[in-house]
């Protein structure tokens, strides 16, 4: 028995080691769903507004009614509420509400015929609907099912026209007609709202896609959403991507992001995995190299280079000082980035080769080096894309053929740390700065962002604004793919 009990908990440990920890983090919190609240009433109240009901014919005794041309007038939400529904998903609840909606009657009662509008108004209107948040076969997160109950109260009907006090005694046989025929269209509306409408804004979420024309992003769901009463949680895989190359990926061995916090609308947790998968993609597709000669070369630069190697030109072929000097500096390793509490650092291991360029001939190298850096990154949020300030802190170099050379190197340490500083950190920060959206859906943006340094992640809290309304932004989703208009 016991060695059993073993087995099971190391069969455990393996299987939970063995899961993906996320490289990107997601947290909405009770805040955030208080904003998304008075949007979401919007959207229900346009949404059981376009209800329609079916054409309603009878008798009873003398009288022949036909009922149409249903419209609802007004929706009076005397209460509303979205709320976490722990374990599955959102609940959205109505309670003690009315609609006030208007049709038209036909009545024949024996020769007399008579038309005309009757109002009524459904009171007592509750709506108890729960929708299923999952993870789909491509990682994206969607409204798997809804669970929806609808009961109205009672229905009053005023009628208008020749005969209108004399039908007054058929009111309570066409209310409850009426009553069961609307309450009949109020899931089903709730349905076509969360299962189609709300599922095709989710589809704006990224989930794998190019960044640029070098890499591209993956932010499929590692696992359903979890659901508490204070928030909901995804995990996304957080992994950038070679185009040229999708399956040469780096493996996370980065720490799990914690986000402790509830104070704001979300929370953007992003390991260090997140940014060395990025550095990784962009090594593998050949863009962290340069070449530095003729009009890209400093003066000073150039200068430095001659008077440092002349001596090495003369030995090799006095005639080479008259041609230009140029400067290639490549990387021979990924970067690598650190994230502390006191903020993130990207180390770079790059090699410098000095090289003359004589006409019509290939280079002739003059020396080979190891240049090391540190660049102090500032990670910063804008709308919802995630941008990075690259600033150097630390810069060495040394030779790869002898620690005489490496000597010889070391009036060229200050003035290359400037060239980097002047012309590369710019050229780099200019890259940079562009971002990356993170998965949040089209028409949401972070305002008032806060970033947080931990030990091996950071964390960005924020409130969220709607640049577009919630129909507005569904609207222009399904315009942009006609074949899912409804």
């Amino acid at each position: 028995m016991a060695s059993c009990t073993v087995s099971i908990l190391f069969l455990l440990i393996v299987a939970m080691s063995a899961a993906e920890p996320p490289g990107c983090k997601i947290r909405i919190t009770n805040r955030g769903l208080e904003m998304l609240k008075y949007e979401t009433q919007k959207f229900v109240v346009e949404e059981l507004s376009n209800i329609t009901m079916p054409e309603m014919k009878g008798n009873e005794g003398r009288f022949e009614y036909t009922i149409n041309e249903v419209k609802i007038n007004e929706l009076n939400l005397t209460y509303a509420d979205l709320a976490f529904q722990p374990g599955l998903g959102l609940l959205f609840e109505v309670q003690n509400s009315s609609i006030a909606l208007s049709f038209q009657r036909r009545i024949l009662y024996w020769f007399f015929y008579d038309t005309g509008a009757i109002n009524a108004s459904a009171e007592g209107v509750n709506i108890h609907t729960v929708l299923h948040m999952t993870k789909d076969e491509l990682g994206r997160l969607k409204i798997s099912n809804i669970t929806c109950d609808a009961s109205i109260g009672k229905m009053k009907m005023k009628f208008t026209g020749t005969l209108g006090r004399v039908y007054d005694f058929l009111a309570t046989f066409l209310t409850t007609g009426m009553r069961f025929l609307l309450n009949q269209q109020i899931c089903p509306a709730m349905n076509h709202a969360g299962l189609v409408l709300i599922n095709s804004l989710l589809e704006t979420i990224p989930v794998r896609t190019e960044v640029d024309k070098y890499v591209g992003i993956d932010y499929s769901l590692l696992s359903d959403p979890v659901v508490t009463s204070r928030s909901l949680d995804m995990d996304f895989r957080g992994m950038f991507f070679e185009l040229e190359n999708e399956n040469n990926t780096l493996v996370n061995y980065a720490v799990n992001p914690i986000v402790r916090e509830y104070d704001r609308m979300v929370y953007l947790g992003l390991s260090e995995y997140f940014f060395d998968s990025g550095l990784y993609s962009y090594y593998k597709a050949g863009i962290f190299q340069m070449n530095i000669a003729n009009e890209r070369m400093p003066k000073d630069l150039e200068m430095l280079l001659r008077t440092t190697y002349f001596g090495t030109i003369m030995m090799m072929n006095p005639a080479l000082v008259e041609y230009p000097i140029s400067l290639r500096l490549e990387l021979n390793s990924a970067p690598k980035t650190t994230i502390k509490t006191s903020g993130a650092t990207v180390a770079v291991t790059a090699i410098a080769t000095v090289m003359v360029l004589p006409p019509g001939t290939a280079p002739v190298q003059l020396s080979s080096m190891t240049m090391e850096a540190k660049f102090n990154a500032k990670v910063s949020m804008k709308g919802k894309r995630l941008a990075v300030l690259a600033d150097l802190r630390r810069f060495k170099i040394f030779s790869n053929q002898s620690a005489l050379e490496s000597l010889a190197l070391i009036p060229l340490q200050g003035p290359l740390k400037t060239m980097l500083q002047i012309s590369i950190v710019p050229i780099i920060n200019n890259w940079t700065k562009r971002g990356v959206s993170i998965p949040l859906a089209d028409g949401l943006d972070f305002i008032e962002e806060v970033v947080e340094y931990h030990n091996g992640y950071l964390i960005i809290g924020a409130n969220l604004h709607f640049s577009k309304g919630l129909r507005e932004m569904i609207e222009r989703k399904i315009q942009a793919d006609p074949e899912n208009a409804i």
